[in-house]
């Protein structure tokens, strides 16, 4: 089985983000949306043959009824079918996962006409933002791309966990700085403004080696009166949830019930 999460420009919809859902076919295993970033988080997994079918059925979708003119939002993007990154949910899978970038990539870029990016082996999706800010040309598809639909970061990656903290009387810039101080080989963060609130946002790159309550317990040593609550994006795997301390899987926002394993 291979994991494909599609991160989309659209979170305040609820009647687009539903059509969207319903685009993903067979494959979709969880939704999450946010009003406040403005984006949605669909998990899809099964095997290569049918998530082929279905991520291209759901990118054709967006693309179709997103226009990234109209969205605003606190959550960095390049497009409306912003990122699509393809998991390996095992070893011997790796190949495959990377075919189907590739092949997604190609499709994209080629037969939808969305300038695509690579990223994985090649670069890091940070890296690749920033390689798009100054225009770089894309690996498929045409320049510039169209203003209604923007571009789209395909990638390979290795299980993550996306997950966030919400804080209260920091300012934007504590927030930052919070983040640029606890950012290292396995965890990407942003500071992010959250209405009243400022937010944490994680990439837990390896969360086998450091994993929600670390980065919980490494906020709260500096801020532990101004943390609000944490917040899961997406699914974890078994293995994760099993190394945490099950008293602590609530102030996580963890469960058995939000396993990859569970929705399989």
């Amino acid at each position: 089985m291979i994991e494909c999460v599609v991160n989309l420009s659209e979170g305040r919809d609820l009647v687009a983000i539903e059509r969207l859902a319903a685009a993903a076919g067979s494959s979709l295993r969880d939704v999450h949306h946010d009003a406040i970033h403005h984006r949605s988080v669909l998990t899809l997994i099964n095997d290569e043959k049918v998530l082929r079918r279905d991520v291209r059925a759901l990118a054709r979708r967006s693309v179709e009824i997103l226009d990234l003119r109209q969205h605003e939002g606190i959550h960095p993007r390049i497009g409306v079918l912003d990122v699509v990154p393809f998991v390996a949910l095992t070893e011997p899978e790796a190949p495959q996962a990377r075919a189907l970038r590739d092949e997604t990539a190609q499709w994209l870029g080629y037969e939808l006409g969305v300038p695509a990016y690579l990223y994985g082996p090649e670069r890091t999706l940070p890296a690749l933002r920033r390689d798009y800010r100054h225009a770089r040309t894309p690996d498929y598809g045409p320049w510039p791309p169209l203003p209604r639909s923007g571009a789209v970061a395909v990638g390979i990656r290795p299980v993550l966990l996306a997950w966030n903290i919400w804080l209260r009387g920091l300012t934007l810039d504590e927030t930052v700085a919070l983040a640029t101080t606890l950012r290292g080989p396995h965890l990407r963060t942003l500071g992010l403004p959250y209405g009243e609130l400022t937010q944490l946002s994680c990439n837990l790159i390896d969360p086998q080696v450091q994993g929600p309550d670390h980065v919980l317990d490494a906020v709260r040593a500096r801020h532990g009166d101004q943390v609000v609550r944490s917040e899961r994006v997406g699914l974890i795997p078994d293995s994760v949830l099993r190394r945490i301390d099950r008293s602590r899987w609530a102030e996580l926002d963890l469960s058995p019930e939000a396993t990859i394993e569970s929705r399989l």
